[in-house]
């Protein structure tokens, strides 16, 4: 994955201090309070470096710390906050993205210099904003006349610096923290790049007073161009990889409407027993790799990764046996021509799973060392190569509904062979050790911390992607218009789920700081966020609702049931974007063990119950399934915003305290 606009805090003797929320600092939109529940990962990755490091010893191998981890090192006792974090733990690219983490709130974090130093830029950005250093430009008296009038009326629509009153901004006098080259007299100009001359220690002193006296506060205007920084990449990133599978599905749509609920199942199967597994289990890096790395032994990393891709590649015995046989297991629950060619579909995409699994561990190794771009660059060739490969496959050379699945497993190749170029010739190479015998040894640990992630990204795909199968009993057409529906709620849903971690960064990163106020500002721009992404995908869903089945189908019966269920689902967009973003807000506060149950409580004995009852009961069909899911997704946004706003906020900011200095 690529997020370069997120990473995870290190730990700080300073409670204060943004980078110091340790149970934010992980981002808990990579974890629920479920999977925490299961164990304590800390001390599993703690054991599991210590083994190897043992193991490394014994072997005469150099197992000394990188020269550049102890500069590094020498750094943690001025460090700034981290207004971006990577989502560790994401996983994505079939249907919705999930959120599995691999450990609970006492994970250690890991930041490099180089998002230590974006870090202190975004202190110095707040500490400006609240006129507690000289601005980044000099002031400029407004002009006159209606130039004048409009560059006021910018500023005060879109200025992020904290308004003040008309008496407090003639006494107002920047109070800097004195330093070696601070001037004995006068206020403190700003240096010609825009910076003050504050070192690191007087800037940390400068903002532990300020974060003392209560005097750090945000307007909405600077968490709206935060949280948007935030998102964006992510947005990217998700529909990037999202788009792997959007067009296989596009390309088999014209063949027909076999072909079309065919794809359906077969990525709903593919999910259940491979996708989601696999995802699940390769989280378990985002602490074992962030750990090794963290310690200053390096080429620990790799050797982490290599143990992951062994033991996924273990794990595709047993799948590998499943598709193999799968086509009885899907004939005794939906129509056999249906479960004939999504067998088929299965047999073929076997051939890239190998490569899958180890894109889920390579993806790992780079976001350690802080290389979250290194992902992107990978999708933006290898989401083209794929849109080409499936009309080459699939139309050109005539090879029809399997050239859809050769175009994925291709594709599925071809992602780790270009990240591994990419490390190889651009960066991240020093964190590669070599093939290690080691890699077969030590394999407790990483198990214990691997399952409970691959349980909680089962748990939440299954709950969707058990309506396809559902909707398979039902009939073909319908089997094929929930391929699309699924696709079409799937896609919109890329934009509110990035939009809920950068909330959760932000909320959680202010309530580290204990600024809960501020937390507030930036929770309330979530989810005024949330919405309006809502009513903007709801709006496209209903305006298109006749047009969207055109994109994957020619067959009438199909379009018209699709297009009798959209209304639903448009209207499901609201209730998607709102529980998406409190989602967030529970991660941020460190409340995400109640969202956890809700999910499921909603999900299994609310909404599935309803979809059941409506579709097969009522014979309601597709529609009544989705309105069982809409229902269900309402409860959940409900329930979690009315838990976050009753919940004491300021007794979260204790805690998250209290963990940063036990740590």
């Amino acid at each position: 994955m690529t997020f370069n606009d997120n990473s995870e805090p290190i730990p700080t003797k300073k409670p204060s201090s943004f980078i110091n929320s340790r149970d934010q600092c992980h981002l808990h939109d990579v974890q629920s309070g479920f999977a925490a529940s299961f164990r304590s990962s800390s001390p599993l990755a703690q054991e599991m470096l210590a083994r190897d490091l043992a193991a490394c010893s014994d072997e005469g191998e150099n197992c000394a710390i990188d020269s550049g981890a102890e500069e590094e090192d020498d750094e943690d006792v001025m460090p700034g906050p981290t207004l971006y974090r990577r989502p560790s733990g994401i996983a994505f690219g079939a249907t919705r993205p999930a959120l599995a983490g691999p450990g609970g709130l006492d994970d250690p974090p890991v930041l490099t210099r180089a998002e230590r130093a974006r870090s202190r830029d975004a202190e110095r950005s707040l500490l400006r904003d609240n006129h507690l250093l000289p601005p980044k430009h000099p002031y400029q008296p407004p002009r006159e006349g209606l130039l004048g009038w409009l560059q006021t009326l910018y500023k005060r629509v879109f200025s992020t610096k904290v308004p003040l009153s008309d008496e407090e901004a003639q006494r107002s006098c920047i109070a800097v923290a004195p330093s070696e080259t601070s001037p004995l007299l006068g206020q403190r100009r700003p240096s010609a790049n825009g910076r003050d001359n504050l070192h690191d220690g007087a800037l940390n002193e400068q903002w532990e007073a300020a974060v003392a006296a209560g005097q750090i506060k945000t307007t909405w205007q600077r968490e709206a161009k935060t949280i948007a920084t935030y998102a964006r990449s992510l947005i990217v990133t998700f529909l990037l990889q999202y788009s792997l599978n959007v067009t296989s599905i596009f390309a088999v749509g014209k063949l027909g409407t076999l072909e079309l609920g065919a794809v359906s199942l077969a990525s709903m199967t593919a999910s259940i027993t491979c996708y989601a597994p696999v995802q699940g289990l390769a989280t378990s890096l985002d602490t074992l790799c962030a750990q090794a790395f963290g310690s200053g032994h390096k080429h620990l990393v790799g050797l982490q990764m290599q143990r992951m891709i062994y033991f996924l590649f273990l794990i595709l015995i047993p799948i590998s046996i499943v598709w193999l046989n799968i086509e009885p297991i899907l004939a005794s629950m939906i129509q056999k021509e249906s479960a004939a060619l999504a067998a088929t579909y299965l047999r073929v995409i076997l051939l890239g799973t190998p490569g899958y699994a180890c894109f889920e561990a390579g993806k790992r190794f780079v976001q350690a060392q802080g290389l979250f771009h290194a992902t992107t660059y990978v999708l933006l060739i290898a989401a083209p190569a794929n849109v080409l490969m499936n009309y080459l496959f699939v139309w050109k050379y005539g090879w029809g509904f399997v050239g859809a699945p050769l175009a994925v497993a291709a594709t599925q190749n071809m992602l780790p062979l270009l990240l591994l170029l990419y490390v190889w010739k651009v960066e991240g190479s020093e964190a590669w050790g070599g093939f290690r015998k080691a890699a077969f040894r030590n394999w407790g640990p990483m198990i214990r911390l691997a399952l409970p992630g691959m349980v909680m990204v089962v748990a939440e795909w299954f709950a969707f992607e058990i309506l396809t199968l559902a909707s398979g009993r039902i009939g073909t057409a319908t089997l094929a218009a929930q391929s699309v529906l699924v696709t079409v709620t799937s896609t919109t849903f890329q934009i509110p789920f990035p939009l809920s971690i950068a909330g959760s960064t932000r909320v959680a990163n202010f309530i580290g700081a204990q600024l809960v106020d501020a937390a507030r500002t930036a929770a309330k721009v979530t989810i005024a966020g949330g919405v309006m992404v809502g009513l903007f995908n709801l709006t496209m869903v209903s305006v298109f609702r006749y047009r969207i089945p055109l994109l994957f189908t020619k067959d009438s019966e199909v379009i018209e049931i699709v297009a009798h269920t959209l209304p639903v689902c448009a209207f499901m967009q609201l209730f998607d974007g709102m529980a998406a973003v409190s989602h967030g807000l529970l991660r941020g506060i460190g409340r995400q063990k109640f969202g956890g149950y809700i999910n499921l409580l909603c999900y299994y004995l609310v909404a599935l119950p309803i979809s059941f009852g409506l579709g097969f009961g009522l014979d309601w069909g597709l529609k009544g399934l989705w309105i069982g899911v809409t229902l269900g997704l309402g409860m959940v946004a409900f329930a979690e915003y009315w838990f976050a706003w009753s919940v004491d906020w300021h007794q979260a900011a204790k805690e998250a305290e209290h963990r940063n200095r036990s740590g």
